[in-house]
C-alpha cells in the first residue's frame, strides 16, 4: 500500500474516533469511568445482537439523543 494510501486511511481511522468520542461526551461518560462505558457498551451491543425489539429501542434512543428524526 502506498503511503499515501496509508495516510488516507489513518485520517479516516482518527476522524471515527473523533466521532465516537464525541458520541460518549454527549452522554455524558467522559469522566474517567472507563470500565462502566465498556461494560454498558458491551452489555448493550449483546442485549441488541439477542433481540431486534431491543435493538430497535436502542437505535431510536440514539438517534433522538442525536436529533435524527425516525420514521
Amino acid at each position: 500500500m502506498s503511503r499515501l494510501a496509508v495516510s488516507e486511511v489513518r485520517k479516516k481511522d482518527t476522524r471515527e474516533k473523533i466521532a465516537l468520542g464525541g458520541l460518549v461526551m454527549k452522554a455524558g461518560l467522559q469522566t474517567g469511568q472507563h470500565e462502566l462505558l465498556l461494560g454498558l457498551l458491551l452489555d448493550g451491543r449483546r442485549r441488541a445482537e439477542r433481540d431486534e425489539t431491543e435493538r430497535a429501542r436502542l437505535v431510536a434512543l440514539g438517534a433522538e439523543a442525536l436529533g435524527h428524526a425516525r420514521d
